[in-house]
């Protein structure tokens, strides 16, 4: 996983102009001083004044300047998020251990939403098959991927004290953001700052020593020098076994248990190309620093693809869906250049070969509509094409979705065409054969070579268990090269050969080949695979970020409580709805639980995550601090619900509820038979909640409406029609004064049964 990185582009003073005016100014005053003028002479004094002004202008201009829009509010957020319990570090009764996370209830639950949106997207609506595999895997399978010898990072030590580890790379980086914070650099050093960036993670070992030098970067801490750039391998081993001698790694990606299941799969589908395999899981990886909360985890959650197909052009039937899609492309040259992303549409993408196919291009456009449904703001976000330098051996093409987050650039998802290389390598290597097979419109006529019968015998007789591994390398030579080997042997006797790593003596009697020619009605090829790879907890983190906002505050509040909304979309929501009575009366009455228990039967029903919060708080804060969690919707049974409105006499409100949406703190009425089916409708996207203000009543609230505009109701509940109404009867007839009277006139009177003597004054006053 990679840390947020990207482009920094932010508004300018002209740096350059107000640099030379302040080395003009400073000439001038220097000239006036070579003739010697006296301190006080005037223009000397103005000239002073003057160099000292665009002295403190130059320094403004110079302050760091933030552009990032989600920087401001992260202290209210990650409040949030901890005071509501969305996530917070592992085992932290312990003291936590950096790079492990645990959700709480809220974060549980809008995790899984997200999931199950991404399966509703991907599995369902394009028909792909899912798997589940072991999260530990042996290491022959890992050491064949290239993971053992391949899965690094650069890491640096602090030289006076070794046990500060830092990822170089992330130093650089973050070395090279802090610098174009700074508005008044020339735009050359900004186009280098930026090219640099973007090519932080793809430096060679050397490459980037070279670098942290140049930028004069010190260990963060303690500010000592740092070693040059080592490889650390990320992977946790593990053994497995009470031997111990199996030696295994947690898995590093759910990638590879896509590909060792190819073969199973396929058969499933009937060996029809192309398909897809989807697995979603967690996977581990050992980060040298892991920091930036849930950015870079050492046990993270992925959901990746695996789109087999066929090699080529690779064309997709339903891109041409997608070809009209506008999205941020930030191209490999662009970024080499120090160039900003451009804005286009996918079909120009791949018809100037800027993207590599339809099918890579199409998986871009589903990668981009799910992170929209799920609430990303598509200001934040861009396709951003891997360098050369970064690009894997064997990937033809690869985009990461790069989200903008509080720390910056995020990538999010890989969107890679990996082209044959996994199958290949695995087939390689356990001789199971990984093909597909392309029945062809024309049957081809083929010679193929192998060992006569005699031969064949020889070598299964002579090599005994390694009979197969020369067999096979023998008849899978090119016809040229087996009439090469069989004349060789033949005039040497023998040749020694190395096969697989071993090293084999084949006599002139093993390499007796005959050639035959075959009819075949099939091609077989090795499939290529698009991988889209996407980081759960990293579209978590994005969706807080991108949701979050605070509403007006309440100029009568002296607590000045910040009112915080997580505005989720209903696909991601952690609970699509909350039940609340009005206050604490409703909350006690036989027709308000029983209403509740027919809600409660009813969203349970059909699935539906809710809450019931009857707490003492009022209203006004009962509808804040359920807005902290991206509740969308709200049910509230009030008076006129269970039949004690005041003054009620039409009984037709009776058995209705309000719903209230949480962006807008609209409400309408309606019956409670029908609050559920709304519910599902506006959380499944077929109703709008625009739809529903056109079909119900519009109820007013001050409790509701106060918290849109930052009155006093929204922070302490006052002010609503409920208190209001009630102040007014209170006031009508004369509570405080009788009640206080009544006491007043027990206390003096001693009565041995104080409270039938108040209840008859209290009879006897109400009744005069």
């Amino acid at each position: 996983e990679k840390k947020p990185k990207g482009h920094v582009l932010l508004a300018m003073v002209d740096a350059t102009e107000l640099k030379a005016l302040l080395t003009a100014q400073g000439d001038k005053v220097k000239a006036i001083k070579a003739e010697k003028k006296p301190k006080d002479d005037p223009e000397l004094v103005a000239a002073v004044v003057e160099l000292q002004r665009l002295k403190k202008e130059f320094e403004e201009a110079s302050k760091p300047v933030e552009s990032n829009p989600y920087v401001g509010s992260q202290a209210e957020l990650q409040d949030i998020c901890k005071r509501r319990f969305f996530f917070r570090p592992a085992f932290d009764i312990y003291g936590g251990t950096a790079g492990f996370y645990t959700y709480g209830p809220p974060g549980a639950a809008l995790k899984a939403n997200i999931i199950a949106l991404w399966r509703r997207h991907f599995i369902i609506e394009e028909n792909l098959m899912e798997i589940e595999d072991p999260t530990i895997m042996p290491h022959e399978v890992l050491k064949t991927s290239g993971h053992v010898d391949r899965f690094n990072d650069f890491m640096v030590q602090d030289v006076l004290q070794s046990d500060k580890f830092f990822r170089a790379d992330k130093l650089l980086e973050e070395e090279i953001e802090k610098r174009l914070k700074v508005p008044t650099i020339p735009e050359a050093e900004r186009t280098q700052l930026n090219i640099d960036l973007v090519a932080a993670d793809a430096f060679s070992k050397e490459d980037l020593g070279k670098k942290l030098k140049e930028y004069g970067i010190k260990a963060p801490e303690t500010g000592n020098d740092l070693t040059d750039p080592y490889e650390f391998n990320l992977m946790f081993p593990t053994p497995i076994g009470p031997s111990g001698l199996i030696q295994g790694y947690l898995r590093p990606e759910t990638a590879q248990g896509i590909f060792l299941n190819f073969k199973f799969c396929s058969e499933q589908n009937s060996d029809r190309m192309p398909f897809g395999v989807a697995q979603v899981g967690k996977s581990y990886r050992n980060e040298i620093a892991p920091r930036g909360g849930l950015v870079r985890q050492r046990e993270f959650t992925q959901a990746e693809i695996e789109f087999f197909c066929k090699p080529g052009d690779k064309p997709f039937e339903k891109f041409a869906s997608l070809a009209s899609l506008e999205l941020q492309m930030f191209s490999s040259p662009l970024q080499l250049e120090g160039k900003p992303p451009v804005l286009m549409k996918l079909g120009d993408c791949v018809a100037k070969k800027m993207v590599a196919n339809e099918t890579l291009g199409y998986f871009i456009g589903r990668t981009a509509q799910f992170l929209l449904l799920a609430g990303i703001n598509p200001k934040s976000l861009r396709f951003r094409q891997h360098l050369p330098t970064e690009m894997a051996h064997y990937a033809c093409d690869c985009w990461d979705a790069e989200i903008e987050v509080s720390t910056g650039w995020m990538e999010t998802v890989g969107i890679a065409d990996r082209s044959a290389y996994d199958l290949t390598v695995h087939a390689e290597k356990t001789k199971v054969d990984l093909c597909a097979q392309e029945k062809l419109e024309t049957p081809l006529s083929i010679e193929v070579v192998y060992l006569n019968k005699k031969a064949g015998a020889l070598v299964g007789k002579d090599f005994k268990k390694e009979a197969s591994i020369v067999r096979t390398y023998l008849e899978s030579l090119p016809i040229n090269e087996a009439k090469a080997l069989q004349a060789e042997t033949e005039a040497a006797g023998s040749k020694t050969m190395t096969i697989e790593g071993q090293e084999f003596t084949v006599k002139k009697e093993h390499c007796v080949f005959e050639v035959k020619t075959e009819t075949s009605h099939y091609r077989s090829y090795v499939p290529h695979v698009i991988e889209p790879s996407f980081g759960i907890d990293r579209v978590f983190t994005a969706v807080l970020e991108h949701s979050y906002y605070s509403r007006p505050q309440d100029p009568n509040d002296k607590e000045k409580i910040n009112r915080g909304v997580l505005a989720l979309t209903p696909d991601v929501a952690p609970y699509k709805a909350i039940i609340m009575p009005l206050d604490q009366r409703i909350g006690s009455n036989v027709k308000y639980l029983e209403m509740v228990q027919q809600l409660r039967a009813q969203l349970s029903s059909l699935g539906i995550n809710y809450k019931v919060d009857d707490s003492g708080a009022s209203i006004g804060k009962r509808y804040a601090r359920n807005d902290e969690l991206g509740i969308p919707l709200a049910i509230t049974v009030d008076f006129d619900s269970i039949g004690q409105g005041e003054g009620q006499t039409d009984m037709s409100l009776e058995g209705t509820i309000t719903l209230r949406e949480r962006d807008s703190c609209t409400q309408v009425r309606m019956a409670a038979s029908e609050a559920v089916d709304v519910i599902a409708a506006v959380s499944g996207r077929r109703l709008t909640w625009a739809q529903v203000q056109e079909r119900y009543v519009e109820q007013k609230n001050a409790a509701s409406t106060a918290m849109g505009d930052g009155s006093a109701a929204a922070a302490g509940g006052e002010g609503s029609d409920a208190t209001a109404a009630l102040a007014a009867y209170i006031k009508k007839h004369q509570f405080t004064e009788m009640l206080n009277q009544a006491v007043n006139e027990t206390l003096a009177a001693k009565p041995e049964n104080p409270f039938a003597h108040l209840s008859a004054l209290l009879a006897a006053k109400g009744s005069a």
